[in-house]
């Protein structure tokens, strides 16, 4: 094989972080750069050293619970996790004790999507029971129920500005527009098949969804589709956005997990490769780190940095100033 033809070598990661015992369903990135915690189909969450790997303390257990957790957000001040589980239950843990400190037992099926509001006074749940809940932090109560008419809701997130919610599920139903205060449905986006996940723009002018294969680009001022990002083969279960909207990092049943550039719609370097399915993607504050979960029960670490400096694209990087202030 000629120079000219040689394949680049493939991108490795930085660290394997190891330790569950079935797959990562979920990670966030606590304030600091330092600690990251995961979420498990084994019932657990960890809490991890990402400079070394280690994990730090003992694992996060509901007692008596073994249903999988299958999502996780994180607060937008950071002291509290929200997570959604298999037998239905929303929790909220406290990220300094590592404890339980809520538990919102109404859905019927498993939970497939949590989000926080930006003023992190609430939480929206969706679930494969068909159902929205919108939940007041301070009391536990339902203060919005939707029959979506989804059959699983499996994407839910808010609008930056919290007047909105997407709720996504399937085809002709594919992506549901709320009102989150009423609770009215305002747009019903079709889509060519389910809706695994959806993520806004900072500055809610574009709703980022994801399917089998193609990640979809809408305007929220028209709902129209803008832009398609091709290349995932299968189930694109996960998507995180850079805080400058600029990277979009995808986990993909296809055993990769992708880097985008938001700016041109295209590929970051090459796929980054899992010898399993990759169900989770979480960049870091300053996005020059991105962290993966997978079925073989690791999560992994990549350099973002070195990636975008490989192929000359390091201004994609958030501003360090505009971090700071934030």
């Amino acid at each position: 094989m000629s120079s000219s033809t040689r394949k680049p070598p493939a991108i490795m990661p930085c660290r394997t972080i190891q330790g569950h015992t079935e797959r990562v369903q979920g990670v966030v990135h606590l304030p600091g750069k330092r600690h990251i915690i995961t979420c498990s189909d084994d019932s657990s969450l960890r809490l991890w050293d990402l400079e070394s790997g280690t994990q730090i303390g003992k694992d996060w257990q509901d007692e008596g619970d073994k249903e999988g957790v299958r999502t996780i957000a994180l607060s937008p001040g950071g002291k509290t996790v929200t997570t959604g589980s298999d037998d239905g239950t929303v929790r909220l843990w406290n990220v300094e004790t590592g404890k339980v400190v809520a538990k919102w037992a109404v859905h019927t099926e498993n939970v497939l999507s949590v989000c926080w509001s930006a003023g992190g006074k609430r939480v929206l749940s969706g679930s494969s029971d068909g159902t929205a809940r919108v939940w007041d932090v301070i009391n536990g109560e339902t203060v919005l129920p939707i029959k979506t008419g989804h059959v699983h809701v499996w994407a839910a997130v808010y609008s930056p500005d919290q007047t909105i919610f997407v709720t996504g599920g399937f085809k002709q139903n594919g992506i549901k527009v709320w009102n989150a205060k009423t609770g009215e449905l305002l747009v019903t986006l079709k889509h060519n098949r389910i809706v695994f996940s959806l993520a806004w723009t900072s500055d809610g002018k574009k709703l980022i969804s994801t399917s089998y294969g193609p990640i979809t680009i809408f305007d929220t001022a028209t709902w129209q589709e803008i832009a398609i990002l091709e290349g995932h083969t299968n189930a694109v279960w996960a998507i995180t956005l850079s805080c400058n909207n600029r990277l979009l990092a995808s986990a993909s049943d296809d055993n990769t997990a992708r880097l985008w550039n938001l700016d041109t719609n295209l590929p970051v370097g090459p796929p980054l490769h899992h010898e399993h399915e990759v169900t989770c993607a979480a960049f870091s504050a300053d996005a020059k780190v991105v962290v993966t979960g997978c079925e073989d029960n690791n999560a992994y670490v990549w350099d973002v940095n070195a990636i975008l400096k490989k192929a000359s694209l390091e201004g994609l990087l958030p501003d360090v100033k505009l971090l700071i202030l934030q």
